[in-house]
């Protein structure tokens, strides 16, 4: 029997070295070798061929134009839960792997037994516990009064005792709580190791492709707020799944990072209540603030989450600083971002904001990663430097290039749209994505294409 080879593999990039060092030479990245155990490969066509196995040549794999392939729509089934369905890319589909990640306590392991809880009732399903007790899963259930009946449950982290129950059992959904726990016998390595996760998580996706079974993987998250583990993880799955919330807030919001059967950037929104969490059919309104009037430094946009429209408010403080270099902080967009438009409102607004401290917050904890945002963030800036509030019940959006020209963004009539829907009255978008009836419903829209004509549109 061969020897077996260790290796030391990199958590970050999955790069393997020889012996053990204190940083990848592939990545840079410090102390993220772990050792890893290097299985013999099989025996290659061409050995098998030599030993005797006649049919080693027919069962390899030949090369096959596209147009001889059958392509079939890939079937979905829906999971009961409208969010998560809008997040996976329109439900669930056969063979799939899921990545789900988060902080503990986020509701990973709620939503997901809320899940079977009633996609059992259509399809078996089985939920694997490496972390808890099948006492601690019942109470659960009980307390989110899901019916008991379609949930079956798995206390086992043998990765192949695992996989002989599911192949005795043949569910149709598989959750395994959490991969970080899962271990096989091949391997020496500690539950957890680099090892460990990439084998289990590669024999659970080889075991979904070949019987179709619909794989949930729970993964732990880093300080940094990435999945634990190899990252070579995130490319094995289907999908990758991030579940976020501010410590205190009883929203959720579930958005994909990766999805190969939909898109990605979608969100789901979820409320955590004492029977588990609960969708939100009108995200929009967690993302505005309550104000009793007019408040300066407070503007609304329009964004884009996937498929989705959303209102959200931007808001900015400035004020006189009293440091050599003053303060740019933003929270939910880019700070870099923030420094190029406070250049752009001085050179072409004539509003200079070089000695002041500029901090912009977008409510809700959401981070807006589009370059929409780009004008209600000036406005919200010039609205708290002047003190004086923006026209009420009015939304904007639009990018603001650095000759000062306001640019269309994708999909600005469905924006306009939503607007309409919540009630605003007024909206100052680029020209471009300004319809050709000045008003939708009772909404006044006021098509600009200089930075000028946007502040002159405030006033």
């Amino acid at each position: 029997m061969a020897k077996a080879k260790t290796a030391y593999v990199c958590a970050d990039c999955g790069a393997e070295h020889s012996k053990w060092q204190g940083q990848c030479v592939e990545c840079g990245a410090w102390n993220t070798l772990s050792e890893f155990v290097v299985q013999p490969a099989a025996k290659s066509a061409g050995a098998a061929r030599r030993s005797g196995y006649a049919g080693a040549a027919n069962d390899a794999p030949r090369v096959t134009p596209l147009t001889a392939v059958a392509v079939t729509a890939e079937s979905r089934t829906l999971t009961g839960i409208g969010e998560l369905d809008r997040v996976l890319g329109g439900g669930l589909v056969d063979g799939s792997v899921v990545l789900i990640g988060g902080d503990p306590g986020i509701g990973k392991s709620t939503l997901l037994l809320q899940m079977l809880g009633k996609l059992g009732e259509v399809l078996p399903s089985v939920y694997v516990t490496g972390e808890e007790s099948l006492a601690q899963v019942a109470a659960r259930a009980q307390r989110l009064e899901l019916p008991l009946a379609p949930l079956q449950a798995l206390a086992e982290t043998c990765i192949e005792r695992i996989l002989a129950e599911a192949a005795a059992s043949r569910p149709r959904a598989l959750v395994i709580d959490s991969i970080q726990t899962i271990w096989t016998e091949l391997l020496t390595a500690a539950p957890g190791s680099v090892s460990q996760v990439r084998e289990s998580a590669a024999k659970l996706t080889r075991f979904a492709k070949e019987t179709g079974t619909s794989v949930f993987l729970v993964g732990h998250v880093t300080k940094e707020g990435g999945i634990a583990g190899p990252r070579v993880l995130e490319h094995m799955v289907d999908a990758v799944l991030y579940f976020e919330g501010e410590s205190g807030s009883r929203f959720r919001v579930l958005r994909a990072f990766k999805n190969r059967f939909g898109a990605v950037n979608e969100l789901g929104v979820f409320a955590m209540s004492e029977k588990g969490l609960r969708e939100v059919p009108n995200p929009s309104a967690i993302f505005l603030s309550a104000h009793a009037g007019p408040t300066p430094g407070s503007a609304v946009m329009v964004t884009r989450e996937g498929s989705r429209p959303l209102l959200v408010e931007v808001q900015a403080l400035v004020d006189q600083s009293s440091l050599g270099n003053p303060r740019r902080v933003a929270l939910g967009l880019e700070q870099n971002r923030l420094a190029m438009l406070l250049a752009v409102l001085h050179r072409h607004g004539g509003v200079a904001a070089y000695d002041q401290d500029v901090f912009v917050n977008v409510v809700g904890g959401i981070r807006v990663q589009e370059t929409a945002a780009d004008l209600p963030v000036l406005l919200a800036v010039l609205s708290s430097l002047r003190d004086r509030p923006l026209p009420e019940k009015a939304i904007a959006f639009g990018e603001v290039g650095l000759s000062g020209e306001i640019r269309p963004v994708p999909n600005g009539e469905e924006r306009l749209k939503e607007a309409a829907q919540h009630g605003f009255l007024r909206a100052i978008v680029p020209k471009a994505n300004a319809p050709k009836k000045a008003r939708i419903g009772e909404m006044e829209i006021i098509g600009v294409e200089r930075l000028a004509q946007a502040i002159d549109a405030c006033r």
